[in-house]
């Protein structure tokens, strides 16, 4: 009965240690585990290493190595994510400088706007000028003809008098 008692306070204790070790083993979902921690839990399994059997040593060996991949796999997917973060700050950097040449596009854009209404306004009073222009020299151009009929007609008056005058004086 000693015996059993003895084998069975072992067995609970390997168990214990057992449950222990795979405890320590055992990575959590949370990827912001530090590598000191993961180191202190490695330093704990070397101590106990050599007085395990050997298809435990075997299990810890592979758990081992299963820790050591999933640690390459966090600072895999950690550079991962600051490459990323690095493309986001150069996107959203293209992005404000996009927005600001935008802005200044837009603001040319207004200033263009306004100077081309400035200009059709222009271009209008220009029109009127030219058509009041055209109307004054139409009316002179008529005055013109007008007098210059006047003059003609004056002459023509005046050639007939002095031809009346002429043939009175030899008449007389």
């Amino acid at each position: 009965m000693a015996l059993s008692v003895a084998f069975k306070e072992r067995l609970d204790q390997m168990e214990f240690t057992r449950n222990q070790r795979l405890h320590l083993l055992q990575v959590p979902n949370n990827p912001s585990i530090s590598y000191d921690q993961l180191h202190h839990r490695v330093s704990v399994f070397a101590t106990d290493f050599n007085n395990l059997p050997s298809a435990e040593k075997e299990l810890q060996v592979e758990k081992s190595q299963i820790l050591a991949t999933k640690h390459a796999s966090i600072q895999s997917i950690e550079r991962k994510c600051l490459m990323i973060d690095q493309k986001i700050a150069a996107q959203n950097l293209k992005i404000t400088l996009l927005r600001s040449t935008i802005q200044d596009l837009d603001s040319k854009y207004h200033c263009s706007v306004q100077q081309l209404r400035t200009l059709k306004s222009e271009v209008e009073e220009l029109k009127e000028l030219d058509q009041e222009r055209e109307k004054y020299y139409e009316l002179k151009c008529s005055e013109m003809n007008e007098f210059m009929q006047n003059v003609e007609r004056f002459r023509s008056e005046k050639r007939l008098q002095v031809k009346n005058l002429r043939d009175h004086v030899k008449e007389v």
